[in-house]
């Protein structure tokens, strides 16, 4: 018979706690592994047998921790860059604060501690008003920021993007956009062979000006075009970062395959770029590793190849995320999920039409990736470590000294059993 889950108490000023089991940090894997957290941060990592040669404090409060249940795992809170909401609510369709915390909490009960809000292509009010809402998100420390996926994007490659709102690449935009966000706007998804994206006073350009990192995506683009953007971008982010004018960032790919022109031995396009980038250590390719957007396979090769450490785990979530089937909004697109897939509602077609998000939660995209035959310390450091770095975040993404305590307990196949954020359990 398992070990009762033990109760993990709120500790007081000062006070230490110690939670036990199979500890995954950015670098390694303590099979009888211990985090001691004080005052809502990592005070002391490492195994079971160490602690004694810790400082007394330390000692005593791993002599006093609870044995763990059969199989425990603690994992660092999750770290997603590209979510677009979940448990009904869509950030691209939340009108309050309160109606997309909806969304915040879902994942966050799921062990995803760390987000940023996607929007989608919508109209420029919309943009500007749902931007304005979620800043007080990000004021309020539930949010890590704001990602824009679109809308200067390819009408081929648009996804479940809506047609009639794209546009060519508008610095004028991009600069409203950051004031509307009051300047919590971190990404942005452009096509590179959109008009007025790349180039002197483009809307890459304005972006990283601005403090917001571009994400390649949805793009039909050439390799050479794609190659363009990434230089011109990936130079601006580390002059900035030389400069002292932003923390030091990495460009992303936005769902790398998803939403782009596929890759061809003739025709390589952008994807060949992107791989190649990373492998450079220039970009971070986003995988959406859920079982429906890729294949396992690709989700291994990808990491084999460029490493870990240049891929970041994203759930592209939308509002069906922790939800029934049935039929929900993206923006201004009708999505019906069946089958827990989520596509674009086209009554001509009852398959439905392109992929339109996804509807699962962090740790579920970390499993499969296990499940593919990645490395469990890889997975983790790729859904927490890495998300993170490109985000400039030095207080979250993993089990480190001294950084906040946000800690996923699962079991041995990575259902999880609780949260805690800042060392305080989520509700």
């Amino acid at each position: 018979m398992s070990a009762a889950i033990p109760t993990v108490p709120t500790p007081g000023p000062g006070a230490l706690i110690a939670l036990r089991g199979r500890v995954v940090t950015p670098q390694d894997d303590v099979l009888d592994g211990v985090v001691v957290v004080a005052d809502g941060v990592v005070r002391w990592v490492g195994p079971v047998a160490a602690a004694e040669h810790a400082d007394p404090e330390v000692a005593a409060a791993v002599a006093a921790a609870a044995v763990p249940a059969d199989g425990t795992v603690l994992l660092p809170g999750l770290v997603d860059l590209h979510n677009h909401g979940g448990g009904g609510v869509g950030f691209p369709d939340a009108t309050t604060a309160d109606e997309a915390l909806v969304a915040v909490r879902e994942h966050r009960r799921h062990g995803t501690t760390t987000m940023l809000a996607s929007l989608v292509t919508a109209d420029r009010e919309t943009l500007l008003t749902r931007a304005a809402m979620l800043a007080g998100l990000a004021e309020a420390g539930e949010i890590a920021g704001i990602h824009a996926e679109g809308p200067f994007l390819s009408h081929e490659r648009r996804g479940a993007q809506s047609p009639d709102d794209l546009l060519p690449g508008d610095p004028r935009l991009v600069r409203d956009l950051v004031e509307a966000s009051r300047g919590h706007l971190r990404t942005m998804t452009v096509a590179p062979e959109v008009d007025g994206v790349v180039g002197p006073e483009g809307a890459a350009e304005a972006l990283v000006a601005a403090g917001v990192v571009p994400s390649l995506g949805h793009t039909d683009a050439t390799t050479e075009q794609a190659e363009v953007l990434i230089a011109q971008a990936s130079a601006a982010l580390a002059a900035a970062a030389e400069a002292g004018e932003a923390p030091a960032r990495e460009m992303t790919a936005t769902h790398l395959f998803n939403g782009m022109r596929p890759l061809h031995h003739r025709a390589p396009g952008p994807i060949a770029a992107c791989l190649a980038a990373a492998a450079r250590g220039e970009l971070v390719v986003e995988l959406i590793a859920d079982g429906v957007h890729l294949a396992p396979a690709t989700v291994r090769t990808v990491v084999e190849t460029v490493g870990a450490d240049r891929v970041a785990l994203v759930t592209d979530a939308m509002a069906a995320a922790g939800m029934a089937d049935g039929s929900y909004e993206l923006g201004p697109m009708a999505v019906t999920v069946r089958d827990g897939v989520a596509r674009l509602s086209d009554p001509a077609d009852p398959a439905g039409g392109a992929i339109a998000g996804g509807t699962a939660h962090l740790v579920d995209v970390v499993r499969r990736t296990v499940a593919a035959g990645v490395p469990l310390v890889d997975a983790v450091r790729s859904a927490s470590w890495v998300p993170a770095r490109v985000l400039g975040l030095t207080d979250v993404g993993g089990l480190v000294v001294g950084r906040r305590a946000d800690i996923v307990e699962t079991d041995g196949d990575l259902r999880v059993r609780r949260v805690l954020r800042a060392g305080a359990p989520v509700g």
